[in-house]
């Protein structure tokens, strides 16, 4: 399995409405329930108006498009980090599953990963 690491620093964020985002950008990830409107986006392009923020957070993802048949992906990567002490922030789309961990322990986590023998294509 390849691991992707993204490049942009990333943040996540508690929203009252998304009237202010600018979907045409790379990289957005909207959540939307009967509680809450979360966002994941790069840092840089934040909107103004959060109700909650938390920044300082870097992503890599599962390449390529994962079947749904596939079962305990997610589950295998992130026991692996919480063994070695590394939280995570996931999401996950249609196609795959991204995975962020705070900046500080980014190379950490992309080290154990290898190490358990997963690619990391830089």
């Amino acid at each position: 399995m390849v691991i992707k690491p993204l490049d942009p620093d990333l943040s996540v964020c508690k929203l009252a409405d998304v009237s202010q985002l600018d979907l045409s950008q790379d990289f957005y990830f909207i959540g939307k329930t009967d509680e809450e409107i979360s966002l994941v986006c790069e840092t840089s392009r934040v909107p103004m108006h959060t109700t909650a923020r938390d920044d300082g957070w870097k992503a890599f993802r599962i390449q390529g498009v994962l079947d749904f048949s596939l079962i305990g992906i997610l589950s295998k990567i992130t026991t692996l980090l919480a063994e070695n002490g590394v939280g995570i922030f996931a999401v996950s789309t249609y196609n795959t599953d991204y995975i962020l961990v705070k900046a500080a322990q980014f190379e950490k986590a992309l080290t154990v990963l290898a190490h358990a023998g997963y690619e990391i294509a830089r």
